[in-house]
């Protein structure tokens, strides 16, 4: 068990290391950074190595933002394989959805909140 934790914070930050890494050296912004490691996620489940990382680290591998990119491209491969070129646009959302909810809500809360200027 202390394996697991080991290595799901190894994988964890290693992923941010990286992150780390592209906006410091190269001054990316933090969009930037965010939309590259969506779109890694997603290549990385093209190959099917995603579901071995994940296997592997566990939460250091779900947790972060390129679990996200893994999510969309899963779900849409899957609903394509059963419904065809529809089944894609379906299975987006068919994994993210709670977490897409939950980000709109939760940015609408802090909004009327904080009252953010801007």
């Amino acid at each position: 068990m202390i394996m697991d934790f080991f290595w799901a914070f190894v994988v964890g930050g290693s992923i941010c290391v990286i992150g780390q890494l592209l906006l410091d050296i190269f001054k990316l912004t933090p969009a930037h950074v965010m939309s590259s490691f969506v779109v890694a996620g997603a290549v990385l489940d093209g190959f099917g190595l995603y579901d071995k990382l994940i296997e592997f680290a566990g939460a250091g591998a779900t947790v972060p933002i390129t679990s996200f990119g893994h999510s969309l491209l899963h779900g849409a491969m899957v609903q394509a394989e059963e419904h065809g070129f529809l089944g894609i646009a379906v299975g987006i959302f068919q994994l993210t959805s709670a977490g897409i909810a939950s980000a709109i809500l939760f940015g609408f809360l802090v909004a009327i909140i904080f009252k953010p200027k801007g």
